[in-house]
């Protein structure tokens, strides 16, 4: 066969003299008339020397012609990585040579519907969802029917991938509207309404589309199977099964759907608890991804490729395997598959919606790690757990932190700024498509351009790595010991997961890891406790229910273990992210007087971080540390913030600062002036936005959206948000919430003090006052955050009520532990007496010297 393709190649490549556009049109079509992957080789070569002799838009096309079918060629191959980069290269040759004018080449079909496919199929979601949406607007501004229709199809796999199943219902029922739909589409989507009505319960809906004599052999029997998955009916559920895969098998399929078919036959058998009959279908399953595989041991990694599949496969070994050291394996060859995989991820929230698996994958791992510790009493196992609990912690963070850090280093290096410069420009764009009432068109064309801008972000990242091998996160506990040492602290991390709450603490010395229950007690305890901050009186109606409430948590999260510690530093997790821990109780007690009260604070100083990289990396500091503040008061409203004025005397009065007060503390005026400082205050309204609607902050003429604040470039050493619920977003487990404080570190803020929840005008005032007081004096911004509380609690012109922890525990300081200056003013009076004392006896001196009689020569 090889001998003929090299004989088709030399007649019609070399046998006439031809155009090179000619020579590519045929070179593609020798191709296709045989395509396997030593005829893919020969055109990779190709197409290499095509990309440097191509020049007109004519020769551009016949490549995009070329490349289209090469990466049509992988994706059937399941190659699908280099699918993605083919079809992007090609959608990018005919954008950047405006092929659109020349041709009728269809783009859609050749490369916009596949890439948005395969997109989806990776895990990348925010490509996906672009690329759906811009080629759904231009199949609608061409009246293209059969685009419009299979991006409704595409579009409800998508949210099905994301488990969005009542997105899916309503795209279906759009998708049912168009016009002239033909019935083998009708049926295709009815077929992914009926799998998210089985996915919500809605069992007797799905007879009823069953009804209208769609639905072939193949979806019947799929769906008999799914309803019995469902009710957990697992030995109805094998007969459909076994005419779903005959039926499936009688069609043609790709290697990767047939891997799918032994994938779920495993989990199905897994249900069964047949582990026999799981390793046999994982294994045949991972054959035929992987030819060249032989045994029925685990693979080594250097043969895997980006394929979630095996990921899924992996996952399935970890749970039947008995070996806990060969769970780990396989459960470590799932997190390298799932690296592979982000590499292709540019947007950050791709990133966030994929970490969930991660956490579970994460969880496992540390429950196999803490049974073995229990048996062993090794603590190498500890540190590894820790590592696994740090992998899933505010990954999308310690990224941005990682590649600011690597600029930082490389200040010159063009491909770092100007991958920086696309981070920022995607954010930028972004923020723009999150907005409401955006016209069709709008969203079409932000879309275009976020696509652009990933396709640039992944090439640039390509170059990069070259150069500058990526950072590993992987810390060392013995630097993290030392600094701890320097720090006279003690760590604790918690792992919210499904069944438990894993707590390290770490030390100086030793390090050790607690499983706490999580069953639904706890939960409700901690749900409650957080609830109690949503109003005042929910504290001081029943202060006995509270102080019940506080010691109970104290207990129940282990932090008596902290206790012999002054400095704590608390890397929260899950729901934890919302609990104010310096106002739990460390004792019970029956008294009122919130002065009184063995509150944690006043034993310790707490600190909060997002992960311990973060913790151990602290940025460099800004060289203006001058206060940049903004109030806009919004005086005359049914909003003022009267008491803000107080805050700004205040700051006015202690540092050295920039304020912007009512009409100046404009959003235009802040992104000019925030990148310029070191310290940023805002006295202002946030909101922790809604389903549809993110976090904000407002400003005197305009609000600033969570992800516009993404796209700043801030390296502020403090940012304090004297504002409300500055800390609340939708929470994501591991990388938190998506809040304005978020924000801020995401744009390069290393240290943040923020609010919890809605705070009063009065106190907050009250508290900044004093905090800015204090770190006038010692410029230590966690000393001072302590400090202003403590006075406040002490402060007897303050009412009882007024003392309870709602009005003073709602801000949490997430930053770096600093070492209080010594108080200079001591210094500067003992050197200026000494100072003094000096000129005083020169003085004394010269008189004694003007004083006394000259000495006359002798004759």
């Amino acid at each position: 066969m090889n001998k003929i393709y090299f004989l088709l190649f030399f007649i019609y490549g070399f046998g006439f003299s031809q155009t090179l556009e000619e020579t590519i049109y045929i070179t593609t079509e020798t191709f296709i008339a045989n395509p396997n992957q030593g005829a893919l080789q020969h055109l990779k070569k190709r197409e290499n020397n095509f990309k440097a002799e191509v020049k007109t838009q004519d020769e551009q096309l016949a490549l995009v012609f070329l490349q289209t079918h090469k990466a049509y060629f992988l994706f059937e191959a399941g190659q699908l990585k280099e699918a993605i980069l083919t079809y992007e290269d090609a959608l990018k040759r005919y954008q950047d040579n405006e092929l659109s004018e020349i041709s009728d080449f269809d783009i859609i079909e050749n490369a916009l519907n596949p890439l948005g496919t395969l997109y989806t199929k990776t895990g990348d979601f925010t490509n996906a969802l672009n690329t759906i949406n811009r080629y759904v607007y231009l199949a609608k501004k061409n009246k293209n029917t059969p685009h419009q229709i299979s991006g409704s199809i595409n579009l409800a796999k998508l949210y099905y991938t994301l488990g969005r199943h009542k997105t899916v219902i309503k795209t279906v029922d759009n998708g049912l509207n168009i016009k002239n739909l033909p019935e083998d589409k009708k049926a295709h989507l009815l077929q992914i309404k009926s799998e998210s009505l089985i996915a919500l319960n809605q069992i007797p809906e799905v007879s009823i589309l069953g009804e209208t004599n769609l639905s072939s052999n193949l979806n019947e029997a799929r769906n008999t199977y799914l309803i019995h998955l469902k009710n957990k009916d697992y030995n109805k559920a094998l007969v459909p099964f076994s005419s779903y895969k005959k039926e499936q098998l009688k069609n043609k399929i790709t290697q990767r759907n047939k891997a799918q078919i032994h994938l779920e036959e495993a989990q199905l058998y897994y249900f069964l608890k047949q582990p026999n009959a799981v390793y046999t279908h994982l294994n045949a399953a991972l054959k035929v991804l992987l030819p060249q595989l032989k045994s029925n041991s685990l693979p080594d990694k250097n043969i895997l490729y980006a394929e979630n599949k095996f990921i899924d496969i992996f996952d399935l070994y970890a749970e039947i395997e008995t070996n806990p050291d060969v769970a780990l394996q396989s459960l470590d060859l799932s997190f390298y598959v799932s690296k592979l995989l982000q590499t292709n991820w540019t947007s950050q929230e791709t990133k966030i919606l994929n970490e969930t698996n991660n956490r579970i994958r994460s969880e496992k791992c540390i429950d196999i790690l803490f049974d073995r510790f229990s048996e062993t009493q090794n603590k190498s196992l500890l540190v590894r757990a820790l590592q696994y609990a740090e992998n899933s912690k505010a990954s999308v963070l310690k990224d941005m932190f990682l590649k600011k850090r690597q600029l930082q280093q490389f200040p010159n290096d063009s491909l770092l700024q100007k991958e920086f410069k696309l981070l920022k420009q995607q954010e930028q764009l972004t923020s723009q498509l999150v907005q409401r009432d955006l016209s069709t068109e709008a969203i079409s064309d932000l879309s275009t351009k976020l696509s652009v801008t990933s396709m640039a972000l992944k090439q640039m990242k390509s170059l990069i790595s070259e150069i500058h091998p990526e950072e590993n996160d992987v810390f060392s506990i013995d630097v993290l010991k030392s600094q701890l040492r320097k720090d006279q602290a003690i760590l604790s991390e918690y792992f919210y997961g499904k069944n438990s709450i894993y707590q390290f603490i770490i030390s100086s010395e030793t390090i050790q890891l607690h499983r706490l229950p999580l069953h639904t007690d706890v939960k409700s305890d901690i749900s409650n406790f957080i609830t109690l901050f949503n109003e005042p009186s929910n504290i001081n109606n029943d202060i006995q229910n509270y102080t019940n409430q506080a010691f109970n948590l104290y207990e129940t999260l282990n932090f008596k273990a902290l206790s012999n510690h002054k400095n704590v530093i608390i890397i929260p997790d899950g729901f934890l992210n919302f609990v104010p821990f310096e106002a739990l109780l460390n004792n019970p007690t029956k008294t009122a007087a919130f002065a009184k009260m063995p509150f944690v604070i006043k034993s310790q100083t707490i600190t909060y971080n997002s992960s311990i990289t973060l913790y151990l990396n602290p940025s460099k500091n800004h060289k203006n540390q001058d206060v940049l503040g903004f109030f806009p008061v919004f005086e005359n409203t049914n909003q003022t913030l009267s008491y803000s004025i107080t805050e700004a005397q205040a700051i006015k009065k202690e540092m050295p600062s920039k304020l912007f007060m009512n009409a100046e503390a404009t959003k235009a005026n802040f992104i000019k002036n925030a990148p310029n400082y070191g310290t940023i205050h805002l006295s202002t309204h946030a909101s922790s936005g809604d389903f549809i609607k993110p976090s904000n902050l407002s400003f005197y003429d305009d609000t600033l959206f969570l992800n516009e604040l993404y796209s700043l470039d801030l390296n502020s050493n403090l940012v304090v948000l004297s504002a409300c619920e500055t800390g609340i977003g939708k929470l994501y487990k591991g990388e938190g919430a998506m809040s304005i404080a978020r924000g801020f570190q995401y744009a390069g803020a290393q240290n943040v003090l923020f609010s919890l929840w809605q705070i009063n005008d009065l106190s907050t005032s009250q508290i900044m006052t004093d905090f800015y007081q204090n770190y006038n004096q010692e410029q230590s911004v966690f000393t001072a955050n302590w400090q202003s509380k403590i006075n406040y609690l002490e402060n007897q012109e303050i009412s009882n009520l007024k003392k309870s922890p709602y009005y003073w525990s709602a801000f949490v300081y997430y930053g770096q532990l600093s070492e209080p200056q010594p108080d200079n003013h001591y210094i500067y009076v003992v050197i200026s007496l000494l100072i003094a004392v000096f000129i005083l006896f020169l003085c004394l001196k010269r008189k004694t010297h003007e004083q006394k009689p000259s000495r006359v020569p002798s004759k």
